[in-house]
């Protein structure tokens, strides 16, 4: 062979070695590899993944129950038919319809804790979808509405130690930026309850980081707030 084909079979080796690595890192993207003390409900949060596609892309049972090492979908298998149930909510969803769905929760919802809201909720947000909260360190930080701690842990980046509670089928919500956690995962808690207390951002300003997700998509707090 000459110099001048061997050249070309080793760069087209190159480009087809490229090209395969570039798929594979892009099937790995949508998958996640499940540590130790991880949650189905919490990998969902983490992806913004409703929790209850997670556990049918997965074909899981016993309420999502998973172990770790375990490798989980992050999207609809090839020719996965979806039940019905979430086409609706794909679309985003109007006030109207957030309020509408609140009637599932009967509580109603208060703010977690006293001060002014120095950072409003944010749609186009990638990583914060909620709002933020001033306040002092050691501040107490309360369940905004009754439901059940399904993490409470710092394995989040940007959150420090983080609670994320169910409510409902339909509503998640998470309390950032804690100094010291009150509460224990598969706790029940009321509305009103001391969960934790105030921490530090990253830039060292004791604040409460807030977030409500409605079927794995952040909504604002505040339709929510203002309608119990």
């Amino acid at each position: 062979m000459s110099m001048k084909n061997l050249l070309k079979v080793t760069v087209l080796a190159l480009i087809i070695s490229g090209c395969a690595s570039n798929q594979i890192d892009r099937d790995q993207s949508k998958k996640h590899f499940v540590r130790y003390g991880e949650t189905i409900i919490f990998i969902a949060w983490r992806y913004g993944i409703d929790h209850q596609d997670l556990i049918s892309w997965n074909n899981l049972t016993n309420e999502g129950l998973i172990y770790p090492g375990q490798i989980l979908d992050l999207e609809p298998p090839q020719n996965f038919t979806r039940v019905n149930r979430k086409k609706e909510s794909e679309k985003k969803p109007t006030v109207k319809k957030i309020k509408d769905s609140i009637q599932s929760n009967r509580d109603g919802w208060d703010l977690p804790t006293d001060g002014k809201i120095i950072s409003k909720y944010n749609s186009n947000s990638a990583t914060m979808s909620g709002i933020v909260v001033d306040g002092v360190i050691g501040q107490d930080i309360l369940a905004s509405s009754s439901g059940e701690v399904v993490y409470a842990g710092n394995d989040l980046p940007g959150f420090g130690q983080l609670i994320i509670i169910k409510h409902s089928e339909t509503f998640l919500s998470a309390y950032g930026y804690n100094q010291d956690v009150y509460v224990n995962e598969g706790q029940n808690v009321k509305k009103g309850q001391k969960i934790a207390s105030m921490g530090l951002n990253s830039n060292q300003v004791p604040c409460l980081y807030f977030e409500i997700r409605r079927s794995g998509k952040p909504i604002d707090p505040l339709i929510l707030l203002s309608s119990s």
